[in-house]
């Protein structure tokens, strides 16, 4: 009898054993080490601070005076800037003989032949400068004037300047002398490019028509207003604004008061942040 229990006994341990290591652990070992708590959502991250806006000048431009009583001497300057010529003006400044100085850019130009034959017909009438390639403010940083873009850099400011020239010359004008840019507003840093590429830059000291946004009435009285020595910048490229019409009342106005009118090339000039120096 004690054999047979004690046979029974180790024939279950036997399969108690067995049945035990074919077991898996109910608690795996851990696989590897547990991961730390994710770390919160870090705060926005502050911008850069924005390169602060350039400082930018609008120069003023003076001619010498006549200094004769009833005889003032002012300087006519017109931008072309982009559309079409404005008859009205144009066909005023040839029946009334008065000179003027004529801004044109490249892109006025290619859109003009017939505005701009009128103007080598008659040298004794217009002196042609630049006014740049694609109008673009000749400031060397970037920022906006008026809503346009400005060049933005030292090489954009030449461009500007050099392809509104190329444009003049491939168009039969002469080298230009002066340069007028978008806006007539500068950084003074661009104002010194400008200078070492041998050009002056023509401010001025009447607004004539609030870049040819102002009414005709506005428009004749503040450029009729013109005094000895002053020099008047008005738009000839607007024709469907009603300020070419009081540009062209205002130049008759003139003529009627024994205004003598000049172009730039014709006096001496005074310029202010050392845009004719």
């Amino acid at each position: 009898m004690n054999r047979i229990l004690l046979a029974s006994a180790f024939l279950l341990a036997t399969i108690s054993a067995a049945f035990a290591d074919g077991i898996p652990s109910a608690v795996p070992a851990a696989v590897g080490p547990v991961p730390a708590a994710v770390s919160p959502v870090p705060a926005a991250i502050s911008p850069a601070p924005k390169a602060p806006a350039p400082k930018l000048v609008e120069p003023h431009l003076h001619i010498a005076r006549s200094n004769l009583a009833g005889h003032a001497r002012i300087a006519l300057t017109f931008d072309a800037c982009m559309g079409q010529a404005d008859e009205r003006i144009l066909s005023t400044l040839v029946r009334e003989r008065i000179p003027a100085t004529i801004f044109v850019t490249a892109r006025w130009l290619k859109r003009n032949p017939a505005a701009v034959a009128v103007f080598l017909q008659n040298p004794d009438l217009f002196e042609l400068e630049n006014h740049g390639q694609n109008h673009i403010p000749a400031v060397d940083a970037p920022t906006l004037i008026y809503g346009i873009a400005s060049a933005g850099s030292p090489q954009a400011v030449r461009q500007e300047v050099e392809g509104g020239a190329a444009a003049m010359i491939a168009a039969g004008i002469p080298a230009p002398h002066w340069f007028r840019g978008s806006t007539a507003k500068y950084d003074l840093s661009a104002i010194g490019e400008i200078r070492a590429m041998g050009y002056r830059i023509a401010g001025y000291s009447v607004n004539g028509d609030g870049g040819s946004l102002l009414g005709a009435v506005i428009t004749e009285k503040r450029i009729a207003s013109a005094k000895d020595g002053d020099v008047v910048i008005s738009h000839i490229n607007q024709p469907t604004h009603t300020a070419g019409e009081g540009v062209a009342k205002a130049l008759v106005d003139l003529k009627a008061k024994g205004t003598e009118f000049v172009r730039l090339e014709d006096v001496e000039d005074m310029g202010d942040d050392k845009t004719t120096e």
